[in-house]
Parts: structure tokens; C-alpha cells; sequence
């Protein structure tokens, strides 16, 4: 009976209608009500009624911190719709029903129906995601931008296809605009990640290694494929990014001072973004996110109870594309 209703089609429709619900409700009514809302709401207004489509400054005279990527979205938004609500809040809603989509359609395609129901779920039934969905920042767009890149290295190592040419261009094109939404924090979301999952396949690889009889083609069968694409796609995104960040340099006074050392320098010490350590962002999220990420912890508890607490050899019995899903999560997490 439980089993039936979990992939019934209309228990999908009820969890998305009623996760789209809580995305349009979740801010009203609708104010700039704090000043990072306000900062980036008078990025756009900036680029249509002053021509700053580059560099802005804040409500209080200041450069703005933002590379202008959302702006231009939401400027182009404003000039179809003539409703600024719409262009400063439209981006984040479509980030997070294109993510929705997109993250139930992969769960369902590679581990069932009822695995998508429950991604969608825990994507659009907790504290954070209603939230962010028509908040007037960048976080929901850079979420979204993230996930695709994620997904496509796990679709790299799920299917066990060498990078291509494509597949650093495409790579090469998200990272661009990870950078033009937030900067280069996205690469402390994957590399971390991706760092770990290459320890761990290069581990696998020597077990493997011991045993092989062809060293050369066996070992690099039994390796599988790489996280990393090669350099030239992440230093390539950087640059487009550094040119942003040098004009604004050469030709806006403040800016080396507001944004390069105090924006993204600053991310590095305490004093400024006030950080705080593992433990404190661990139960908020464990908070945020529950009942799911009580859920997940209780079948991770259980499958490993159920080992004798051999956490080496879940770690070997886990697919690779599982494993990369495991580092993305700790790695990001641990570094920010």
C-alpha cells in the first residue's frame, strides 16, 4: 500500500504543487527587507536608469560586490514585464523549479520512481528552499548553476564516459557563469569534492593495481573516469572572471578595496563574513533540512549496523558515482 502510493503520479503532482506554493508564499508579502535584498535590487535598477550595465554601486554609495550577471537577468526581466518585483524575484523562482525538475528527473532515472519523489521532497519541503526561491540574491541561481555542474561529472562517472571536447566547453560555459553570478567561491563547492573523489579512486586503483596482469590498459580500465576535466575549463572561467574584476580595478574607485579584499579575501579570515566552524553548520542544516536529513542519516546509520560498522568496505561496495555524491556533499560542506 505505502509502496503504491509513493509511486503514484499524483503523489508527484501533490509534492510539487505543494512545494511551488511554499516557493511563491515563502517571502510574502514581497519587501527588500533586509540590505543584501536591497543591494542586489538596486544592481538592475542601476543598469536601466543609470547605464551601468558593468559596475554599480549600493544604496549607500558603495561599489557593489556582485559580478552583474543577475542583474543583467533581472533588467531584461524588468524591460518585458515593467514590474520590478517580478524582474528582481522571477530568477530565483525559475532556478528553483528548473532544480525541482531537474533533480527529480535524475533521481527517478537512475534509482527509481520512489527516489525522485523523495529528492523532490527534500528539496521543496523544508526551511531553506521557500526561502531562497524569491529572495532577492544570487543564491538560488548559483545553487542551480552548481548542481549542473555536479550532475555533469556525475554523469561522467555514472556512465563512465572520457571527457570530451563538449564536455569541457559545456563545463567551461557553467563555471563562466558561476563566476559572473558569485565569483570563484563555486570552486570551494567542487574542488573539494572532486579532490576527494580522485584519492579515493586512486586508492581503489592501487588495490586493484596488486593484482593486476596487464599493469598499463588494466589498471587505467580499472580506475574508471576521472571527477577532473583538465585545467583549462576552470582557468579559462577564471579569466573571463578576472577581467571583470580588473576593470573594475583600473576604472572604479573603492572596488579593489570593497570587493577584491573585502568580498572575496575577506571570505579567508574571521573578522568580516564571520565564519563559523563545522559544528555549528552541521545541526542547523540537520534543522533546516529535516524530516529528510534524519531520514538519510537513519539509513546510513542502519546500512552501516547492518555491515557491523565496516566502513572501509561500504566505501568499497559503493558505486563510483555514489561516491562522488558522498565527497561533493562533505567536501563543500567541510570547506565552507
Amino acid at each position: 500500500m505505502t509502496t503504491s502510493l509513493l509511486e503514484d503520479q499524483r503523489t508527484v503532482w501533490i509534492v510539487a504543487a505543494i512545494s511551488l506554493l511554499l516557493f511563491l508564499i515563502g517571502n510574502l508579502p514581497w519587501q527588500l527587507d533586509d540590505y543584501d535584498q536591497a543591494k542586489q535590487a538596486f544592481t538592475s535598477f542601476e543598469m536601466i536608469k543609470e547605464g551601468h550595465w558593468f559596475y554599480q554601486q549600493t544604496p549607500h554609495d558603495r561599489v557593489a560586490t556582485k559580478p552583474p550577471l543577475v542583474g543583467w537577468i533581472s533588467a531584461g526581466l524588468f524591460g518585458m514585464t515593467r514590474s520590478w518585483e517580478v524582474g528582481w524575484r522571477l530568477p530565483s523562482l525559475l532556478a528553483a523549479i528548473a532544480l525541482g525538475i531537474l533533480l527529480f528527473r535524475v533521481a527517478t532515472s537512475a534509482y527509481g520512481s520512489i527516489a525522485g519523489l523523495v529528492a523532490l521532497g527534500a528539496f521543496g519541503l523544508n526551511l531553506l528552499s521557500p526561502r531562497l526561491a524569491t529572495l532577492v540574491r544570487t543564491d538560488m541561481p548559483l545553487a542551480f548553476v552548481i548542481f549542473l555542474i555536479g550532475l555533469l561529472i556525475w554523469q561522467k562517472i555514472q556512465r563512465q564516459h572520457e571527457w570530451t571536447v563538449r564536455n569541457r566547453v559545456y563545463l567551461f560555459a557553467l563555471l563562466t557563469v558561476s563566476m559572473l553570478i558569485k565569483g570563484p567561491i563555486v570552486y570551494a563547492f567542487l574542488l573539494p569534492g572532486i579532490l576527494l573523489f580522485e584519492l579515493w579512486r586512486r586508492q581503489q586503483a592501487f588495490r586493484h593495481s596488486e593484482v593486476a596482469v596487464e599493469a598499463g590498459q588494466h589498471l587505467r580500465s580499472k580506475m574508471g573516469v576521472s571527477a577532473w576535466s583538465g585545467w583549462r575549463p576552470w582557468v579559462a572561467s577564471l579569466a573571463v572572471f578576472l577581467l571583470w574584476v580588473t576593470g573594475g580595478i583600473l576604472f572604479q574607485p573603492g572596488f579593489f578595496n570593497e570587493v577584491v579584499m573585502r568580498e572575496f579575501l575577506g571570505r579567508f579570515g574571521e573578522t568580516l563574513h564571520r565564519p563559523q566552524p563545522l559544528y555549528f553548520y552541521l545541526p542547523h542544516l540537520l534543522h533546516k533540512f529535516a524530516p529528510w536529513s534524519i531520514l538519510l542519516t537513519a539509513i546510513a546509520i542502519f546500512d552501516l549496523a547492518l555491515r557491523r560498522w565496516r566502513i572501509g568496505t561500504a566505501f568499497r561496495e559503493m558505486s563510483p558515482g555514489t561516491v562522488w555524491l558522498l565527497c561533493w556533499v562533505l567536501g563543500g560542506l567541510i570547506v565552507m
